[in-house]
């Protein structure tokens, strides 16, 4: 039995669960979207139940959770949505205890809050982490620029942003920082190489795109091509190793191959949106995971 949280419309989640079905697995999905009524019982000893649509599951029969809670969606019975809310908190806090595999534990998603904090996990991995400065001083970007040529900027925090080349009007911007440290690193040449860690499996995605961010390359009128490829077999140790150093059974770590064979790692993705890669490759990324949460993983 392994239970899904999340949107039922998310296309990760809903992979997991056409997964689930295919392989035989039993599960349950705990959908955000449908303000999900149900009892909760977590007992001292980590045992308990939950009760939804009439189907009562004992909590030591789950193998596995997969989890990718979203925002709340705001309904129309305040209670309602505060029943739902205060459901998925239960449960993510159960998850973060509980006997079983999890991709992942909200306790181990941290790490990617701090992306400074981040790399220096990775490099202590053994990758290498692009030259970085944060800063809140227009002057000290500058110096950075001079000495490393091409910069580029992001957020230093969890959340999403696009990345950009530090040029032009960005330029003019820059004593914004002042109000907002900013994440600045030296422009790393190279093949960018998206690889999804599923317990010991590992998934490599070639993405051939000249935009600096291939995640929005049609933004800036250019293509993105995605293609499975398989990485030389010390790199693909290093990125289990790196996922189990953080905790995660299912990570996203973004790569990049440089022209003189280096491998550079940017960031991991503690809760990464694999079936974008799945859908362009046919990589079995949703399968494995099903098999890693029910126990049955080569």
């Amino acid at each position: 039995m392994i239970l899904v949280i999340g949107y039922g419309d998310d296309p990760a989640v809903r992979r997991v669960v056409e997964e689930a079905g295919d392989l035989g697995v039993e599960h349950v999905l705990v959908d955000q979207q449908s303000h999900p009524v149900a009892d909760l019982r977590l007992d001292a000893d980590g045992g308990g139940f939950l009760e939804a649509s009439g189907a009562r599951t004992l909590l030591d029969d789950v193998a596995g959770v997969y989890a990718r809670p979203l925002s709340p969606v705001p309904g129309t019975d305040p209670r309602e949505s505060e029943r739902g809310r205060a459901l998925v908190e239960l449960l993510l806090g159960w998850i973060d205890v509980a006997p079983c595999r999890v991709a992942s534990r909200p306790s181990a998603m941290h790490s990617n809050a701090s992306k400074p904090y981040q790399a220096q996990l990775v490099a202590a991995a053994g990758f290498v982490v692009p030259e970085t400065i944060v800063t809140d001083d227009p002057d000290e970007v500058r110096a950075f620029a001079a000495a490393q040529g091409a910069v580029v900027f992001k957020s230093i925090s969890g959340v999403r942003s696009i990345v950009r080349v530090l040029e032009g009007s960005a330029l003019g911007r820059l004593e914004r920082v002042r109000t907002l440290p900013t994440q600045f690193q030296a422009l790393v040449p190279g093949t960018d190489v998206r690889v999804h860690v599923v317990g010991r499996e590992v998934f490599a995605t070639e993405i051939g795109s000249d935009a600096i961010d291939y995640r929005y390359a049609g933004r800036d009128g250019l293509t993105a091509a995605l293609s499975a490829t398989r990485l030389p077999d010390e790199i693909a140790d290093r990125c289990v190793r790196l996922a189990v150093t953080l905790g995660l059974p299912l990570a996203g770590i973004d790569l990049r191959r440089t022209p003189a064979g280096d491998w550079v790692c940017f960031e991991v993705n503690p809760m990464p949106g694999y079936s974008f890669y799945e859908s362009h490759t046919g990589q079995p990324i949703a399968a494995a995971l099903v098999r890693h949460l029910a126990g049955k993983a080569d």
